[in-house]
């Protein structure tokens, strides 16, 4: 049985049925059957109001966002999604702060749901820095089905791998 990169800290009962799923050749059908279709926020602004709708409906309290952009430089071979920054400035006499999020261009054509999930992750960063229960507490806060989301994203890196390229969705 092949080692599944992206679950395997995942239960062995668990990697077993995606297991099940990727020999019967039903990954792809089991995705589209969940997520139909893809998001409309092809372009950084969109993406931009996209991410600010959130943060003012769920963390209106943090720090205000300067730039949210898809980069194509990010991907999963650096184990990054996406990626929240933190950039400070002398400006005279005053230190001035500009947060980031920049999401991975592959997510250009990819369910709401799985863009969602990421622009979650990295605002929840804004509050909680490290991956601790509070972080995901804010996480499932913002996005209900986080865990679930973030699941069925990882069967998608896996299916992406296994196809040897990255497609329109599935």
């Amino acid at each position: 049985m092949k080692k599944l990169k992206y679950l395997h800290h995942y239960p062995q009962q668990t990697q077993e049925q995606v297991h099940k799923l990727i020999e019967a050749d039903k990954l792809s059908a089991y995705l589209l059957g969940k997520y139909p279709s893809s998001h409309s926020f092809k372009n950084d602004k969109a993406l931009f109001s996209y991410t600010m709708a959130l943060k003012n409906e769920f963390i209106k309290k943090s720090a205000p966002l300067s730039k949210v952009i898809y980069d194509g430089k990010i991907n999963v071979i650096h184990n990054a999604l996406g990626t929240h920054h933190y950039i400070s400035r002398v400006q005279g006499s005053k230190l001035k702060v500009k947060n980031e999020i920049r999401v991975a261009s592959m997510f250009k054509n990819v369910p709401q749901e799985f863009l969602e999930m990421i622009v979650v992750h990295e605002l929840a960063h804004f509050k909680e820095k490290e991956h601790s229960k509070a972080f995901y507490k804010i996480c499932t806060h913002m996005q209900s089905s986080y865990h679930q989301v973030e699941f069925d994203l990882r069967l998608y890196l896996t299916h992406i791998e296994l196809k040897g390229k990255l497609q329109e969705w599935i």
